[in-house]
């Protein structure tokens, strides 16, 4: 296996600076053009007690303000990711300290996403078969952000300081002396 020598490899790059903000912006495009089904379809509806026909000013600027918090997060995760990534590729070990810095209120967001879903739903949590695609959607694909997430801190598949530091310096030696005879 060839030594990884970034803290933000391709496979976490594409999963967290593209596929995690596209989530995002189409969640904020989704609730911007449909804010009462994006509300509506949340969690399920008791058989008695129907939606609303349609939703007071005050939750739809709700549901849109809280899509576009989400969706800048996203757009943040991108900036930051990639300045990393320009800017830090010869310093693998503060690209670590960085990104650790930007995945750990990340994964205690996922974790907390999760927890306040489920608790939210009341006894409907585990009634798994009453729950909306959107719920559905929402739990799946958090878990799709949240592995990885735990994968990345685990250090799979990536640049680990205290494990690859003595090993990529000399990678990375390499690297720039080949990039001083270019020049």
């Amino acid at each position: 296996m060839q030594l990884q020598t970034s803290a933000i490899p391709d496979f976490y790059y594409a999963l967290f600076a593209f596929y995690e903000p596209a989530l995002t912006i189409l969640g904020f495009i989704g609730a911007v053009h449909d804010p009462e089904t994006t509300h509506n379809a949340q969690a399920p509806w008791p058989v008695d007690g129907p939606p609303p026909a349609s939703l007071p000013k005050a939750s739809i600027v709700t549901v849109i303000q809280l899509a576009h918090v989400c969706a800048l997060m996203g757009v943040v995760n991108f900036f930051i990711l990639t300045a990393i990534r320009k800017h830090l590729s010869m310093h693998p070990s503060i690209q670590e300290k960085i990104v650790h810095a930007l995945m750990v209120p990340l994964l205690l967001g996922d974790c907390m996403h999760l927890y306040v879903t489920l608790w939210a739903l009341g006894d409907q949590r585990w009634d798994v078969a009453q729950w909306s695609p959107m719920l559905w959607t929402t739990i799946i694909l958090g878990f799709s952000l949240m592995i990885p997430r735990i994968m990345w801190h685990l250090g799979i598949w990536r640049y680990v300081d205290a494990r690859d530091g003595s090993k990529s310096d000399v990678i990375i030696t390499n690297k720039e002396n080949t990039m001083n005879e270019k020049q």
